[in-house]
């Protein structure tokens, strides 16, 4: 682990790859956001979005384009029971068989359809909550666990509290083109680096410079490869995906959230020779109170922005308000 001024270092070759914990633990200890927004807070870095920035985004919408960033939500998805995550179900309980039977009960000839959805909120295109991953017991802003997310739900920072705050400026890291142009996909297990993610910024130019307060999209290009291939490990398996390197770039560039095309946004494998799960969840999340979106599908919107050269836009993605929910389904929109 080396270290300069007991700044933590960005370069994966100095991890020590036996011991996660230090590694973990020096990064929260460093980037940690407890207290930035005062005792009560329960929106971390959704905070750096102010209405200034969300005017300013507005301006970006001049093509009158619409993007949508969500993948499928249908039997045909990517989970594999992982952690009892399964699948949307999909079930009718009112059809246009009945309505032509006659057999609803409505006066007049009128009939309908009628139809629900059962599936974990985050088997699918999402936001993780702020009460989603712990550290050491501890949640987001210090609070302790079992205070925070009990079986009634998370009582204190549930993603309801964001539902009309996650619309902002977008900035899309397409990372999958510019260091593989060849073919636009990353390898699995590919970690990327504060210094790639800057390299990408001055390659694609102006337009994809990172401000506070901005909500930024990383394409590796993991999604286009399992719509080629198959869902395969796509739900858990190796991918590339940040470094746990990136902590301080996510914490220094003061961005809102991050969202990624692949089902873990950190590399996987993760980035250590001992055992280790998401580390850089652990760090991000309960330490630095990011929001972090999974599963997004950011290949139309990586064509678009090439051909229009630009890559910023307006971003819309607030969660559903469910009730003390720990993470949400969403279908985010870019709009140029």
């Amino acid at each position: 682990m080396t270290h300069t001024d007991a700044t933590p270092s960005e370069h994966p070759s100095d991890l020590d790859r036996n011991d996660p914990a230090a590694e973990i633990a020096v990064r929260a200890e460093a980037y940690r956001n407890w207290g930035r927004w005062g005792d009560d807070d329960v929106l971390g870095t959704l905070n750096f979005i102010d209405d200034g920035i969300r005017t300013s985004a507005a301006r970006l919408v001049t093509e009158g384009r619409v993007v949508s960033l969500a993948q499928k939500f249908d039997t045909d998805g990517p989970q594999k029971g992982w952690r009892r995550r399964i699948n949307p179900v999909h079930t009718m309980t009112d059809t246009g068989t009945d309505a032509e039977r006659g057999n609803q009960g409505f006066p007049h000839g009128i009939g309908g359809a009628d139809d629900y959805v059962t599936m974990p909120l985050q088997c699918s295109t999402q936001w993780d909550g702020l009460g989603h991953i712990f550290d050491h017991g501890n949640a987001w802003n210090g609070r302790r666990a079992g205070d925070v997310v009990t079986s009634e739900g998370d009582l204190v920072t549930g993603v309801e509290h964001a539902r009309d705050v996650i619309v902002s400026r977008g900035v899309l890291l397409d990372l999958g083109r510019h260091l593989s142009p060849e073919t636009g996909e990353l390898a699995d297990g590919y970690a990327i680096t504060p210094a790639e993610l800057d390299s990408c910024i001055a390659a694609q130019g102006a337009t994809s410079a990172v401000r506070r307060g901005d909500i930024v999209l990383v394409r590796t290009g993991r999604y286009t490869r399992a719509l080629r291939e198959g869902w395969g490990e796509y739900a858990g398996g190796p991918a590339p995906g940040l470094s746990l390197t990136s902590a301080g770039w996510l914490h220094r560039t003061e961005i809102a959230a991050i969202a990624t095309d692949t089902w873990g946004f950190e590399v996987r494998p993760n980035e250590f020779d001992a055992p280790a799960f998401q580390p850089l969840h652990q760090i991000v999340i309960p330490n630095m109170g990011l929001t972090i979106g999974e599963m997004w599908n950011l290949d139309e919107l990586g064509e678009v922005c090439a051909q229009l050269g630009r890559w910023e836009f307006l971003l819309s993605a607030p969660p559903l308000p469910i009730t003390g929910a720990v993470g949400s389904p969403i279908n985010p929109v870019a709009l140029l």
